[in-house]
């Protein structure tokens, strides 16, 4: 597969199947994100009209500053997974805008109205609301979490390339949905306090943020990220096995559904039912997955050190590049080194080749495996071409990254005595000890 000189030969012509001549008006970019964008808005000014109706203008303030504590941890874990080959921030901007908006104003929606029908036609409301958290909403919720995922499978199909993807995309879309909820939550019950006149740690306040922020803020990610862990292994697979592209993430929505609906359903076991549940099913399974998305984060730094340097030895990667690329210390290492001596905007390049580079060896192993799409050789060229674009700035760092973390070489020491050396023959230097300048690679 790398068969290619090591030079460019053209730059990249676009897709296979060649652009369009005359698409029609709704299949331009600026029209679809025109769309997205104005539906996101409507979304968020509904919601937040919903949600300040419920709370009041004080409970939504005192919610939305509670809320969002968590948020950034959260989208810092997520980005952290990442990290091996980092997707565009255009894509969890999406994905949080429609957990945060979409998906948060068709689950209040549906859920109040199902409630509300399922009490009128059993005549108990209590019964209804039991309903509706442990069955309703965890279909509702879970559904509309899943439509982002799915948008992205399909019109982002690039940048959707495994389990890390899916987990990453499934996480910052329910991280957007929970800090939605964390205010409708948090405010309803800061408005409670006010009628009540309870304060400090015995309010309803206090014993919301304690669950909802403190205990449990991963409770909605962990239950999407099954949906997005199904949509992963469905990206695995070769494009001809439409039903397992179809079952997987079915199967994924299924669990979520399923674990969402036995937390939300804990409240009614009994007096400790939260917290049996909390320690039984929900700290054992997301620590399960946290090591799954580690170990897969591991997997693909090896598959980029197995993959490159067939690209090595066709000339368009250096020998040490693959081992550079392969390590996230080593990653960092170049970046700060490229900042140091050329700026950020090296650093920035040298960041791009990365991810380049690490695009490049998925695609070669699914190539490899049977599992590629048609648009293989159209897409390994662009990526080649891109690094081409940034060799002169990236290897320089890569190789002093390379270098720097190389494992030590054991020296034995000869049998025979060396003069020289401590304890036999020692004498001072016949040269000077003249102190040289730093190399700058980026200096001509």
């Amino acid at each position: 597969m790398a068969t290619f000189p090591p030079y460019p030969t053209h730059p990249p012509t676009g897709p296979a199947g060649g652009a369009l001549r005359h698409a029609h008006w709704w299949q331009k970019k600026w029209v679809r994100y025109g769309a997205l964008t104005t539906l996101l808005a409507l979304s968020g000014l509904v919601i937040l009209a919903l949600v300040r109706e419920q709370t009041g203008t004080e409970g939504f303030l005192v919610g939305l500053g509670l809320a969002i504590l968590p948020v950034p941890l959260l989208i810092a874990a997520f980005r952290w997974l990442d990290r091996v080959e980092p997707g565009p921030w255009r894509n969890l901007l999406f994905c949080f805008a429609w957990g945060a908006c979409a998906a948060a104003l068709i689950a209040i929606v549906a859920n109040s109205f199902a409630t509300r029908w399922i009490a009128t036609a059993t005549a108990d409301p209590s019964s209804a609301d039991t309903l509706g958290a442990t069955v309703i909403a965890p279909v509702v919720e879970e559904s509309a979490k899943a439509a982002a995922v799915l948008l992205v499978f399909l019109f982002r199909r690039r940048d959707f390339t495994g389990i890390v993807d899916g987990v990453v995309i499934a996480g910052v879309t329910a991280t957007g949905f929970a800090f939605t909820e964390n205010i409708l939550y948090l405010g309803t019950a800061f408005g409670t306090d006010q009628l009540t006149g309870d304060r400090g740690i015995a309010s309803v306040t206090a014993a919301t943020f304690f669950v909802r922020v403190i205990m449990s803020p991963f409770a909605h990610p962990l239950f999407t990220v099954l949906t997005g862990i199904g949509f992963g292994i469905a990206a695995l697979s070769a494009d001809r096995h439409h039903l397992r592209r179809v079952l997987l993430p079915l199967s994924g929505l299924l669990l979520a559904m399923g674990m969402h609906a036995v937390w939300n359903g804990s409240s009614t076991f009994g007096e400790y039912g939260f917290f049996a549940v909390y320690a039984a099913f929900m700290v054992p399974a997301f620590g399960l997955l946290t090591w799954l998305v580690i170990w897969t984060r591991q997997r693909e730094l090896k598959t980029v050190r197995e993959e490159l340097p067939a690209y090595a030895v066709a000339g368009w990667l250096t020998p040490a590049e693959p081992f550079a690329l392969g390590s996230m210390r080593a990653r960092r290492i170049a970046r700060q080194y490229a900042r140091h001596h050329a700026g950020r905007p090296a650093a920035r390049a040298v960041a791009q080749y990365e991810a380049y580079a690490t695009s490049l060896a998925f695609l070669r192993h699914r190539g490899r495996r049977g599992r590629a799409g048609a648009d293989f050789v159209v897409r390994e060229r662009e990526l080649l071409h891109e690094l081409w674009a940034r060799r002169d700035v990236a290897r320089p760092a890569l190789d002093h990254a390379a270098r720097t973390t190389a494992p030590p070489v054991p020296v034995v020491a000869a049998p025979w005595p060396m003069y020289g050396v401590y304890g036999y023959g020692q004498q001072s230097a016949p040269y000077p000890q003249t102190a040289y300048p730093a190399y700058n690679p980026y200096q001509s």
